[in-house]
């Protein structure tokens, strides 16, 4: 099984992540919707003021799964992640974080316009260390596969 191009496949068809974030030894998880480029990076839109925007302010590294909702008794697959969390402060209309958004989400200028006001929403990049694969589909028993990943 070619792990890389599966997770690839999944996150295509799936629109949201869960995103931990921790401060002061708090824990948090909101649900974000995403985009990503093709060295696997994850683009998110939210407000500086959200717990999640405050939390990664405070502490860069978050953690994250790509899952989408099983029935009992289906085969189980989800991608998980950790990495760099940073809010973008310079995207234009040629930024990959607005072209990914665009092409996935059919979002227009305004979203670059809204992100330049101060109360906007933001443009965010999650720059993924590691990389893993839960997997019943294709493996028996379920395996997790672990995928260090080059910046």
């Amino acid at each position: 099984m070619d792990i890389e191009k599966v997770i690839r496949d999944y996150i295509s068809g799936v629109i949201h992540l869960s995103l931990g974030t921790c401060t002061h030894n708090q824990p948090w998880v909101s649900e974000v919707h995403y985009a990503y480029d093709d060295s696997l990076n994850f683009y998110f839109l939210t407000r500086t003021n959200t717990r999640h925007s405050k939390d990664i302010a405070t502490n860069s590294q978050v953690a994250g799964n790509i899952v989408m909702q099983h029935k009992i008794d289906d085969a189980v697959r989800g991608v998980y992640f950790d990495g760099v969390a940073e809010l973008l402060e310079d995207v234009d209309s040629a930024h990959v974080a607005y072209l990914s958004y665009k092409e996935r989400f059919s979002i227009d200028e305004n979203s670059i316009i809204e992100a330049q006001s101060a109360d906007g929403h933001k443009f965010y990049k999650i720059t993924v260390k590691e990389f893993s694969l839960f997997d019943g589909k294709e493996s028996f028993p379920s395996q997790k596969y672990i995928i260090p990943w080059i910046i």
